[in-house]
């Protein structure tokens, strides 16, 4: 929306509409009764099976996704879920998926689990929910979902029933005719009733739900979070909240005419509330290509055919997807396009700069945490985009940098890093989590979210993200807690202290990387150390991509691990190992802490540089760096 261009148009729209005013929509199921009056024959939801620019599609028109979500809705009802039960689906991208999101948040409360968790943390999640029942995928050749879910189920006592969906409706030809032989057996029982989905949802109408769509706020999902350790934190997240991110992306950017390319999965608040909601509420349509999205064999080859053959006018990502994107040429008419979104992750500044140098179109990126149902910040779409900052913060969303002492909380001034706390309609204030332990200290003065994120604030009020309280690794937005890596390397019996940071890396914005000090005496290799922790970090996104053994680790005056200068280590490393791979005559002199910015490497010429292509090695990295005069 091209009047979204500074902090004064965002002050106009919150100065418009107090949040206390909001749409007549008061629920899930009401916003999509009032898009469905208004656009029902537009196309809500296109699928396509495979990446294929000539595959086929599938499109639901609003009336068809009304039709189905009631049904679901119904459907859910049918087997026991009020307001305060828990439907769950482990599922990757379809019809399908969508429908179950909106069905289960309008029956009762809905969970979307990541299908690339193992069994024991899907049945973890399962246990924590209380689910009842879980909708996942029927036997399919080249995934092991099925298997991993009905697992998970023979130790999730709670879920009684288990929905399946069948992928073999969206082919065609031989492609059919075939997939029933090549289906594999699953061999793991369960207590739970396996049902069709499709069979079942057939059997409950589509014309009007079959219970009070009661309008007071309630809990309607909930999202696990991307800590990776055996039991993921599960966030709660309110009708508002998911309503207000509709809101946003509707009246900020979205319009009925729209086509958003979306090939991030609906278990991600990303796609769930920023995508689907603000098409639920402005009318525009979704689509969503192959299963697994980016990770779908072919996507990245084909996506910029894939937006030429939909017109597509926005598209959506993260800085590994557009990493790898910009390894392909641009061989189609993308002129349709008119902005990107990325998130999940730090956008390192050459990926900006190369994307709208070969494009022309800019990156818009923003910021938000499934804590806080997703939307934070944003830069302007159509004003000053400050590279290195997620912009500012949405109408209704109240932000604040603060720092903790002894007396309560302290706010900080103009550029002075502190932690960034949210207040907004997204934020569950007091009960973030289902686990009333984990909300403990969670908020400052009682309202403001504690993100764990640490930040600065500038005279213009855009906000820089310079680091992260709580240590996390972020892994192509994928969240891995560090205290996992650091408990299973801790089993060995030559380990003494451990510890676990995320090093730069130009595809994935961070790598798992460990350090390691030794019990006196003891002898270990790193391969030995490799294997270990290949044999006991069970999420395939948390092994180690280096380990390196210390004589003795850096340590506070209190004998806990210093990990500034284990990250210190880790970025001279990396950036020396690319420079010298590319051949330029640099390295890093040293690695400081900069009061803005966070730790920034500090590069030293050791004969004639190539500056532009001392530009290109390092602006892939989300790591601050700068050339010393000679």
């Amino acid at each position: 929306m091209e009047s979204f261009a500074s902090r004064a148009d965002l002050q106009e729209i919150e100065s418009e509409m107090p949040w206390a005013e909001r749409p007549v929509a008061r629920t899930i199921y009401q916003r999509l009764s009032l898009t469905r009056a208004d656009h029902g024959t537009r196309p809500a939801i296109t699928y396509q099976l495979l990446s294929d620019p000539q595959a086929p599609v599938v499109t639901l028109t609003w009336n068809d996704l009304h039709a189905q979500v009631t049904q679901a809705a119904n459907l859910f009802r049918s087997l026991g879920i009020g307001p305060r039960d828990v439907v769950a689906y482990v599922l990757p991208n379809s019809l399908e998926t969508a429908v179950t999101f909106l069905g289960g948040a309008v029956a009762g409360i809905v969970n979307p689990i990541n299908p690339l968790l193992e069994p024991e943390q899907i049945s973890a999640i399962l246990r924590e929910t209380k689910a009842k029942v879980v909708v996942t995928l029927r036997a399919f050749p080249k995934t092991d979902v099925p298997q991993k879910v009905a697992e998970a189920v023979r130790h999730a006592p709670n879920v009684k029933t288990v929905l399946e969906v069948d992928l073999l409706t969206y082919l065609t030809g031989l492609k059919r005719l075939i997939v029933p032989v090549l289906r594999p057996k699953n061999p793991v029982r369960h207590t739970a009733d396996v049902k069709s989905f499709a069979a079942e949802l057939a059997r409950h109408s589509a014309d009007r739900l079959a219970f009070d769509d009661a309008e007071a706020d309630r809990v309607a999902a909930y999202f696990h979070t991307g800590g990776t350790t055996g039991m993921p934190k599960v966030a709660q997240h309110k009708v508002s909240g998911m309503i207000y991110n509709g809101w946003l992306g509707h009246r900020l950017l979205f319009r009925e005419t729209d086509t958003v390319m979306c090939p991030l999965p609906l278990f991600h608040v990303f796609a769930a509330y920023p995508i689907l909601m603000s098409m639920l509420t402005s009318g525009a349509q979704v689509v969503f290509p192959t299963p697994a999205g980016y990770r779908g064999e072919g996507v990245f080859d084909n996506l910029w055919k894939l937006i030429e053959r939909h017109r597509c006018t926005y598209l959506v990502t993260v800085p590994t997807a557009l990493s790898a994107l910009m390894q392909r040429p641009i061989n189609a008419d993308i002129s349709s396009l008119k902005k990107t979104f990325s998130g999940s992750a730090p956008l390192p500044v050459e990926l900006f700069n190369r994307f709208k140098a070969e494009t022309g179109i800019e990156i818009v990126e923003g910021y938000g945490l499934t804590e806080a149902t997703c939307l934070v910040a944003v830069n302007p779409p159509g004003g000053t985009k400050k590279i290195g900052s997620v912009g500012l913060p949405f109408p209704h969303t109240n932000l604040r940098i603060l720092q903790k002492t002894p007396d309560g909380f302290r706010e900080c001034a103009e550029d002075e890093i502190g932690e960034i706390c949210v207040a907004s309609p997204g934020v569950f204030e007091g009960s973030t989590y289902t686990e009333e332990d984990k909300n403990h200290d969670l908020f400052a003065e009682g309202r403001f979210l504690r993100t764990g994120d640490l930040g600065r604030v500038d005279a213009e009020g855009y906000l820089f993200i310079t680091g992260r309280a709580k240590d996390l690794i972020i892994r192509g937005g994928h969240n891995i807690d560090p205290g996992m890596i650091e408990e299973a390397l801790m089993g060995h019996p030559a380990v003494a202290v451990v510890g676990a940071i995320g090093q730069p890396d130009a595809h994935a914005g961070e790598l798992p990387c460990v350090y390691v000090e030794l019990v006196k005496g003891a002898q270990v290799s790193v391969g030995e150390l490799q294997a270990y922790a290949q044999a006991h970090i069970h999420e395939r996104a948390a092994q180690p991509r280096h380990i390196e053994i210390l004589s003795e680790l850096p340590k506070t005056a209190v004998g806990k691990v210093f990990k500034p200068d284990l990250r210190r280590r880790a970025i001279a490393r990396v950036f020396d190992t690319a420079l010298a791979e590319a051949r330029i005559a640099a390295r890093v002199a040293e690695v400081v802490e900069d009061k803005k910015r966070g730790l920034v490497a500090r590069i030293t010429a050791s004969g004639p540089v190539d500056q532009e292509g001392l530009g290109h090695v390092l602006g892939a990295f989300t790591t601050p760096w700068e050339m010393l005069a000679d």
